[in-house]
């Protein structure tokens, strides 16, 4: 089952998105992403309607490095197109809440 999408939109079109959006970079085969998912959904929980892209990341794909994405999973919290924050690797809930609340706000 694929998590990730190997189909991603362009900087262009993220960078026009009014509102909140989670962008999430990795790929299926990660271990550091499959161990980060619990802790990713229990800091999302409650916010379904939260745009959340992931976007399957590696060699040759440009939107991870137009965002300088260099480890995963690397979760860039966005507000109307701008960077708000950034977790690489995740280690907690508490993490995820507290970027996802600067979003929301």
């Amino acid at each position: 089952m694929s998590n990730y999408t190997a189909t991603a939109p362009s900087r262009a079109e993220l960078d026009a998105i009014q509102g909140p959006l989670v962008l999430e970079f990795g790929t299926d085969w990660c271990p550091h992403c499959q161990q980060a998912q619990p802790l990713i959904a229990t800091g999302l929980m409650g916010h379904a309607d939260l745009p959340r892209l992931k976007i399957e990341d590696g060699k040759g794909r440009a939107l991870g490095r137009s965002y300088q994405v260099k480890l995963w999973p690397t979760l860039i919290f966005l507000k109307d197109g701008v960077e708000r924050s950034r977790l690489v690797r995740p280690q907690s809930t508490q993490d995820v809440v507290t970027a996802l609340a600067d979003i929301l706000a």
